[in-house]
């Protein structure tokens, strides 16, 4: 398994924010301005991705495929807003969840996280 690549790798939870196999990336816990409004969080998740793929020499464009992890679904419209903004047209296949974060910021915290996978060809 030589070929593949786990970045900031967290031994206290036993998971990999990031693991690059083959031509996939796979990229976990997309965070960011957690604490603050719905829109801001999606667009702090955006931010986080962009930052871990701009370490492999990828960007948005090669992101295929994301979860969205939200603790209301009724924010649906608002990540897609912020989407069609961020993706510009090259949109990812995507699934959104509905869950309640354990989170350290509770109920007023974390409101938005996407995990993405990202192909590099």
């Amino acid at each position: 398994m030589s070929n593949i690549k786990r970045y900031q790798v967290n031994e206290d939870n036993a998971w990999s924010e990031m693991v690059e196999a083959g031509d996939f990336v796979f990229l976990n816990f997309c965070v960011g301005n957690v604490g603050q409004s719905v829109e801001a969080q999606v667009h702090g998740a955006i931010n986080c991705m962009e930052y871990n793929l701009k370490k492999l020499g990828l960007t948005l464009e090669h992101v295929v495929k994301v979860t969205v992890l939200l603790r209301d679904a009724w924010n649906i419209p608002i990540m897609e807003t912020v989407f069609k903004e961020r993706f510009a047209g090259n949109y990812p296949a995507r699934i959104t969840i509905q869950t309640e974060f354990a989170h350290c910021g509770g109920a007023d915290g974390l409101h938005a996280q996407i995990d993405a996978i990202a192909y590099r060809k």
